[in-house]
């Protein structure tokens, strides 16, 4: 069985995020406070807390620092996706409010392939994770609506390695005549 990923979910989805770093698995992971803030208890130092911090850590000790940015700029941009993805996309609790997020974010990827523009990041892999389960819930016309979520979302999911054992959301309507 899929287990779901998405707010207070942080250990499952730092576990889908060590495998497709190709990390051996290992860690433990548990959670702390009523929100359930991930926390990675390290071989030889401090615990680290926190979805992005512990994320980052991950991505750093696989040797794929490319996936934090290449340049002071593009890495900016990835902090500033991942403390969106925690502070607003983990954080929505009514329908209005997501309907915001992906109204927002689909004006913001208008343009762009990857939220940090043309590379692939570890944004892209958080905002996906914490994204599924709001997307999978989505009808066939709010999908459209929301185009340009629709389809980088539908790029990350068949990415080699982030889907994992998560569904797969569909996103083409099946046409059964020419509209004319």
């Amino acid at each position: 069985m899929a287990v779901p990923v998405g707010p207070g979910r942080g250990a499952a989805e730092l576990s889908l995020l060590e495998k497709s770093l190709g990390l051996r698995k290992g860690h433990k992971y548990g959670s702390q406070g009523e929100q359930e803030i991930p926390v990675l208890q390290t071989n030889n130092g401090p615990s680290l807390t926190g979805l992005t911090t512990i994320a980052m850590h991950l991505v750093r000790q696989a040797k794929q620092e490319q996936l934090l940015g290449s340049t002071a700029e593009e890495k900016a941009v990835v902090q500033q996706w991942l403390e969106y993805r925690v502070t607003q996309v983990d954080k929505q609790s009514s329908k209005e409010e997501t309907r915001i997020i992906l109204k927002d974010l689909n004006s913001y990827l208008e343009d762009k392939v990857h939220v940090t523009g043309n590379n692939f990041t570890l944004a892209d892999i958080l905002m996906y994770y914490g994204l599924h389960h709001i997307i999978a819930d989505l009808t066939v016309q709010e999908k459209e609506k929301y185009l340009n979520v629709s389809r980088w979302f539908n790029h990350i999911q068949h990415y080699p390695g982030i889907r994992q054992h998560l569904s797969s959301i569909v996103f083409i309507k099946n046409r059964l005549y020419n509209a004319h």
